[in-house]
């Protein structure tokens, strides 16, 4: 089990941490796999929080690791976020390596939170639909991310009809709890960093119950975690980048206390 105890730094900024992110080796300890078309990692469970993003087949290819979609951004987003919750909260986090892994992998039963990237690419396997329903039934969560336009929104929600057929998204806004579970976000001012598209949040609940739990969520017409992995390196203004910094504590917080 994941260990969560609470804030470590009451209303500390982003801003004044993200020094940090360039002392972070981005060099991963982990077991690889790969093959032309799979790419295997996967650290060693000891019970603390490690980044988990999935990997997926596609008929088409985005951008990123060998022109994988599901690779946009790797590997710096996920150690930068890791580095900042772990910094700022009392989540007790692996900065040694991230997870790589399939949806029928049984290994995504031992991490709390699951982060799909270009889910426009995605296309999910029966036995994936079959292993995610009941990953989130038991209690998982999974972030989409990085994807823009009706079409990429119809094949998202085509891929986790598959799994989920009975559920529905449905769109929130900053009076949702996920927007106040560590920072108190009075409003969703991060623009897509490099397209001029009006950002959408989204997402799916227990029994189509939206004062219950929330078990997906989707940043549409927004590529949050491209600021996380140019952080370091200054590539965008201040502000938006610490908002997006903002947005992904507040949702791996709101993940592991619900």
């Amino acid at each position: 089990m994941v260990r969560w105890s609470g804030p470590r730094v009451g209303g500390a900024t982003v801003r004044a941490v993200l020094v940090l992110l360039l002392l972070v080796p981005i060099a991963l300890s982990a077991q690889v796999r790969s093959s032309s078309s799979r790419f295997r990692q996967a650290v060693e469970y000891d019970g603390n929080l490690a980044f988990t993003r999935v990997i997926y087949g596609s008929s088409l290819r985005g951008f990123g690791f060998g022109g994988a979609a599901w690779s946009h951004d790797y590997p710096a987003a996920d150690k930068n976020l890791s580095a900042i919750i772990d910094y700022i909260t009392h989540i007790r986090v692996r900065l040694d390596g991230t997870n790589v892994l399939d949806l029928d992998d049984p290994e995504i039963f031992q991490n709390p939170v699951l982060y799909v990237w270009e889910p426009g690419f995605w296309t999910i396997q029966p036995s994936e639909a079959k292993q995610l329903r009941e990953y989130l039934l038991k209690g998982g969560f999974v972030i989409f991310d990085d994807f823009e336009g009706p079409d990429h929104w119809d094949n998202m929600v085509a891929q986790m009809r598959q799994a989920l057929p009975e559920h529905q998204f449905i769109r929130i806004d900053e009076s949702h709890p996920i927007f106040h579970s560590f920072y108190d976000i009075q409003k969703l001012d991060v623009p897509h960093p490099s397209m001029d598209v009006p950002p959408g949040y989204w997402a799916m609940f227990e029994n189509n119950d939206p004062s219950g739990r929330m078990i997906a969520l989707a940043n549409h017409n927004n590529d949050i975690a491209e600021y996380w992995e140019w952080s370091a390196e200054g590539l965008y203004n201040p502000d938006p980048t610490s908002n997006a910094y903002r947005l992904g504590v507040n949702y791996y917080v709101y993940a592991m206390t619900h």
